[in-house]
């Protein structure tokens, strides 16, 4: 199991801190990925896997929260990473990078599914009234990549792809129709998906014309 695993880990030199830091995300990630399972991710657990002393992480870290809100921020910033790597393949067709906006957020879901159910699952949700991260912070996680998407329909509206009239609701309800695929494709494997569900879905929640 990860939370056994212990790691010898070389003491960075003075004025580095910030790689320990790096460092304790880094394992808390990789505890994340190895066990699928938010609850993993202890501060002993994460001390244990960066080889370093639990009270290390207290210098970078005033509780476990900050340390999942940490996890999560970078989760983020990876599905954008994947996101935007998407959308440069795309070319220039709206439709068609908006299509890669959403196939690409589907596929991060099926390939890092520990991660997404973190993310977007309510399997992590910090106590705001005994830790110390708050309302703001879990309310803007997510911001870059909905711009994205609302980005990506305003260009289909523009160049007469789309006829929504309200890109920001629209582009509400296609993340919701896309994190419900997501789920239920994890949720009910043996499923007998229609080929072309996400094809459908993104079509219709997104008022793509013919």
């Amino acid at each position: 199991m990860a939370a056994s695993r212990t790691t010898t880990r070389t003491r960075n030199p003075r004025g580095e801190g910030g790689r320990l830091r790096d460092e304790i995300v880094t394992a808390a990630v990789g505890l994340l990925d190895e066990t699928g399972d938010a609850n993993a991710v202890t501060l002993r657990s994460v001390a244990r896997s960066a080889g370093i002393a639990a009270p290390s992480i207290y210098r970078h870290f005033p509780d476990q929260p900050a340390v999942m809100l940490a996890v999560v921020r970078s989760a983020f910033a990876d599905l954008e990473v994947q996101l935007r790597i998407g959308l440069d393949a795309a070319g220039e067709s709206p439709r068609g990078r908006l299509v890669a906006l959403c196939e690409g957020y589907l596929d991060y879901a099926r390939t890092h599914s520990g991660r997404y159910r973190t993310m977007f699952g309510g399997v992590w949700m910090p106590d705001l009234h005994d830790s110390s991260v708050t309302r703001e912070d879990v309310a803007t996680l997510g911001d870059t990549i909905m711009a994205l998407l609302v980005d990506a329909l305003e260009r289909c509206i523009a160049a007469g792809e789309s006829t929504s009239t309200d890109a920001h609701s629209d582009t509400v309800a296609l993340w919701l129709g896309l994190h419900g695929l997501a789920h239920q494709r994890a949720s009910t494997v043996a499923f007998p998906w229609p080929p072309d569900i996400a094809e459908r879905l993104i079509g219709t929640l997104a008022h793509l014309t013919e």
